[in-house]
């Protein structure tokens, strides 16, 4: 039919699609009015929800914030450089996000946003402004909760982030570029993201499980809400894969099913309470099965090895084994392993479907954490090192012949100095490596040590007592 004839035909017609026309109009506007009041009822219900965390440090401090991933952004907020580092006073170095999450006064945000701050100013939808106290932090999930004194609070419900599907429409709501209160609309373009897997980069935190959607953010969206259009929870705002810095169509979310595990840790024990399999592994791939001569699932999480005194080898697995899911979560790769296993805790118990001799088998593990047990860990503070310190007198520093040091002037027998053979009088002057001549600066070597990830969480101190005899101690900052 050429084109002549086609016209021809369209008229012929017209009346008909007139009619059907209007009626589909009808029915289009019907369904936009509908979706645009579920987006406006969303908006309303989080849009005072949602907070603006602004952090605050000497310049001096602010060096890790210069350097900028060209081709994947962690939303390091607004890095401010300055031309006069060596002034002082306290300056801007982030701008992020948070979202209120219990009317008492606890914020979620990430763990990029307040890094490395030595003050946290809250801003309100309402123009309210407060300074946070961080209450716990963890890089691996780059997670975050701190908590300001306010009232009358908009709270965000939690919502089910297992319950999305992909399609499903999603709002953004954060303060990209310092625009406070901003909201963008999405939907859910895949669920249990690897990023580095996805690209060859490597991440910014340890797991990777991420919800990808396509609701635009920018910097300043970090630690903001994705919502459903009920208005609920389902994730925490935290990367985009972009080759110029800003938005280009993926941002990524951190599962609520997650955040929810992560603050409750947080908030009853100052650290998260990990839970470990106790494998190292490989995603189940055509190359890798046609490699090993294997038949059996083509997808899943292959058991490259099984670690000692761990919930893995006490469940039976073995090497070559093929884990299927863990508690009716699929594992069809290692996001969704890390996903599962994210929401636990050392002590659960779970049952593992795997495949092994071309069969399915199923076994109970019961998690444990790093140390191959199930005892609560915590961050320790001053109270649990047990220990005042002091500068060491001029007089005592002549005497020993040394320039600098801290003294431990005071012990509880409870504490984990005392514990691990420190006596009073002790003068400390290296910790892990690092110098010290302030009694701050051990509180901050401890803070450093206990959210560093992948190495044991312990003081190596050494130094002299007051007779000159050297000593040397490792002090544990975790039980």
């Amino acid at each position: 039919m050429d084109m002549k004839k086609l016209f021809l035909l369209a008229a012929c017609v017209t009346g008909a699609i007139i009619v059907a026309s209007a009626q589909e109009t009808a029915h289009s506007t019907n369904s936009y009015t509908r979706s645009g009041d579920a987006f406006v009822e969303a908006a309303n219900r989080t849009v005072n929800g949602v907070v603006s965390v602004k952090s605050f440090a000497t310049p001096r401090q602010t060096s890790r914030r210069q350097y900028v991933d060209p081709l994947l952004e962690f939303f390091y907020g607004s890095p401010q450089r300055r031309e006069q580092p060596q002034q002082s006073e306290s300056r801007q170095i982030g701008l992020g996000s948070g979202v209120v999450i219990d009317p008492d006064g606890y914020i979620v945000t990430n763990n990029h946003v307040i890094a490395d701050a030595e003050k946290l100013e809250v801003t309100l939808n309402d123009n309210r402004n407060y300074t946070a106290t961080v209450i716990g932090a963890d890089e691996t999930t780059d997670l975050a909760l701190i908590k300001i004194d306010a009232e009358d609070l908009h709270v965000i419900p939690m919502g089910n982030s297992e319950n999305l599907q992909v399609g499903q429409w999603v709002l953004a709501v954060g303060n990209p570029f310092g625009f406070t209160s901003s909201v963008t609309a999405g939907i859910v373009s895949a669920k249990a993201r690897n990023i580095s897997m996805s690209t060859g980069m490597p991440a910014g935190g340890g797991i990777e499980a991420y919800i990808q959607h396509d609701a635009a953010v920018n910097q300043g969206n970090s630690g903001g809400a994705l919502v459903n259009l009920d208005g609920e929870l389902v994730g925490i705002n935290t990367a985009i894969y972009s080759q110029t810095g800003t938005y280009a169509g993926c941002s990524f979310a951190i599962p609520v099913s997650i955040v929810e595990k992560i603050v409750k840790d947080l908030r009853a024990y100052g650290t998260v309470q990990r839970a470990y399999l106790g494998i190292s592994y490989r995603e189940v791939s055509p190359e890798l099965m046609s490699s090993l001569n294997l038949t059996g699932p083509s997808s899943g999480i292959y058991v490259a090895s099984v670690e000692e005194r761990s919930a893995a080898r006490a469940a039976g697995l073995e090497d070559g084994d093929i884990i299927l899911s863990i508690d009716s979560h699929p594992t069809r790769n290692s996001a969704q392993l890390q996903e599962a296993i994210a929401r636990l805790s050392p002590g659960n118990e779970v049952e593992i479907r795997y495949w092994r001799n071309g069969e399915e088998h199923s076994s109970m593990a019961t998690l444990r954490n790093s140390r191959g047990d199930t005892a609560i860990t915590r961050v320790a503070d001053g109270n649990i090192l047990g220990a005042k310190f002091s500068a060491v007198e001029p007089s005592l520093a002549r005497r020993l012949e040394i320039k600098g040091g801290v003294q431990v002037s005071e012990l509880s027998p409870e504490g984990r100095m005392a514990q691990a053979g420190v006596q009073p009088g002790f003068v400390i002057m290296v910790i892990n490596n690092v110098r010290v001549n302030k009694p701050e600066e051990i509180e901050t070597i401890a803070k450093a040590v206990s959210k560093a990830n992948g190495f044991e969480k312990v003081l190596f101190i050494s130094g002299l007592y007051p007779s000159g005899k050297a000593a040397y101690y490792a002090v544990p900052i975790e039980e």
